[in-house]
């Protein structure tokens, strides 16, 4: 059984899982934990009745990065045997095919920030500090934060961002485009909750495809990238969920098709 990264789902909310970090007091992130994490993140990807996925670390912080008191020690041999493992582990949200947002309450720094990095929205209260500051350790970000956040909010704000280590206020990472939406602290989970629960009756296969298409396609040019949302564009033809969602449109109209996420 999982100590410190566990799935969770309620009848509250149908179709959603939590990911939920528990490490007191501040979540921080040694290699069990990145290990918790990735074995969560394809718990939530092979369940089929979890059509959308929350992280959340609880009230107080989200996670306040890895646990350096275990790196402290380790020679350029050993963290060499384990980087691409840190890696996988920190950005397990990204592997999973559905829907993802991250509920952001207090620090979300260095691994932290790279854990949330890894999910499709960003949900953070307004007492949220987000940040990279792995430079002021003599290192950089490892867990995936010089990629994604360079691709997230642009390299010039990224360099800022990762030369300086500083931590950034919720409303300037609104601001930049680092969250999406800044919610009072006690309501982050819920407004999590609330996005998750959109996809709860969603065409799960075509929300998988056009994760994929987005993911992919920014990963390459143009053209590659069309190529990659044509093949999947077409092999949606070879769903239920495909007709059923074309056959309601020509009977009802948009909006009111039942899916079966197959």
């Amino acid at each position: 059984m999982p100590e410190f990264v566990t799935l969770e789902t309620s009848a509250d909310h149908p179709g959603v899982g939590t990911i939920l970090l528990n490490r007191p007091p501040m979540n921080a992130l040694n290699r069990q934990v990145q290990q918790e994490l990735a074995d969560a993140a394809l718990a939530a990807t092979e369940d089929d009745a979890i059509k959308a996925v929350v992280v959340y670390g609880g009230p107080k912080v989200l996670a306040a990065g890895a646990d350096i008191k275990e790196m402290n020690d380790m020679t350029f041999a050993e963290m060499s045997k384990v980087a691409g493992r840190l890696q996988s582990g920190l950005g397990a949200i990204a592997s999973i095919p559905k829907p993802t947002v991250a509920a952001i309450t207090g620090y979300a720094l260095g691994g932290g920030l790279e854990v949330a990095l890894g999910a499709d929205r960003r949900i953070a209260g307004d007492n949220a500090k987000l940040g990279v500051p792995e430079i002021l350790l003599g290192v950089i970000p490892g867990g995936g934060g010089t990629q994604r956040l360079a691709r997230l909010i642009g390299a010039p704000r990224a360099k800022d961002m990762v030369f300086t280590g500083r931590f950034v206020g919720a409303e300037e990472a609104l601001q930049i485009g680092l969250v999406d939406e800044v919610v009072a602290p006690d309501e982050v989970y819920n407004a999590a909750l609330a996005w998750a629960s959109k996809f709860a009756g969603a065409a799960s296969v075509a929300l998988a495809a056009a994760k994929a298409a987005i993911d992919e396609g920014l990963d390459t040019d143009l053209d590659t990238g069309l190529k990659i949302e044509a093949h999947l564009f077409a092999a949606l033809f070879a769903t239920e969920d495909r007709a059923i969602g074309m056959k309601s449109f020509v009977d009802n109209g948009p909006g009111k098709a039942s899916f079966t996420g197959k």
